[in-house]
């Protein structure tokens, strides 16, 4: 364990200057009992910066969990084909369930202060995304309600409430690899990869050993932004510790 600590301190601190030279493959894990857990999951699709999400975590055999917004993929052709494209991989894809109208389009308050419509609005992309599990996470709030981890505001706890009602785990996240306001990864890389290291070196997160990481498909819609996904992802693979999952697989599901 002590050899292990010092390889992860080292790894962390490396991770900012990680220089533009070829990443070696990740080896696999040798020690169980020392695997550490990551679930990439992208929010808001299908949506420009979708079809390039998929191409990366395709590339880079990781797993991913996409967390859609109905409306989004049944108003047009390149949300629907989006989505098929996603759910036709489920070795490595889940499609998880976002609202249909992401909270009345964006009115968060007035969505949370009526717990009975949002509801509905949850069951609508439900039944439009022909959902095989029983994931939700909510627009723009960070809640929780698992059978491990219950966390929810004031505002969202209503609706929190009603969804557990109808058996629907509410998944939140650990991490978020925040955007400008013109849509744009705001970190670098590097210091995604530095802080997820951390994150979980420090137990951190929700769950000892799992990290939720939190991103938008529109951050990747231009092919510089998508470079910077693929970086994050590699400098992961390095630790031979690391295993990607869809959250379908996380610890306390109801």
């Amino acid at each position: 364990m002590i050899g292990y600590l010092i390889y992860i301190a080292a790894h962390f601190f490396t991770q900012l200057s990680a220089s533009s030279a070829p990443i070696p493959k990740a080896t696999a894990p040798t020690v169980d009992s020392l695997a550490k857990y990551i679930y990439l999951s992208f929010d808001d699709g299908p949506l420009p910066g979708t079809g390039n999400c998929i191409t990366i975590c395709e590339q880079q055999q990781v797993a991913a969990t996409f967390f859609e917004v109905a409306f989004h993929q049944s108003r047009n052709s390149f949300g629907r084909n989006l989505y098929k494209k996603i759910s036709s991989n489920n070795r490595l894809f889940d499609i998880a369930n976002h609202s249909y109208s992401h909270a009345f389009y964006g009115d968060y308050i007035n969505y949370y202060h009526q717990p009975d419509a949002a509801l509905q609005d949850f069951l609508k992309a439900d039944t439009l995304l022909q959902l095989k599990n029983k994931l939700s996470r909510l627009p723009g709030n960070n809640a929780w309600n698992t059978a491990n981890i219950k966390r929810a505001s004031g505002l969202v706890r209503p609706l929190v409430n009603k969804l557990d009602s109808v058996g629907l785990n509410v998944i939140g996240w650990d991490m978020e690899w925040r955007f400008n306001k013109s849509g744009k990864p705001i970190d670098a890389p590097q210091k995604i990869a530095a802080l997820a290291d951390s994150l979980l070196l420090m137990n951190k997160t929700k769950t000892k050993n799992h990290l939720v990481i939190l991103m938008h498909d529109h951050e990747f819609r231009a092919s510089a932004d998508s470079a910077k996904l693929a970086t994050m992802i590699a400098l992961l693979k390095r630790n031979p510790y690391y295993q990607f999952r869809k959250l379908t697989s996380y610890p306390g599901l109801k």
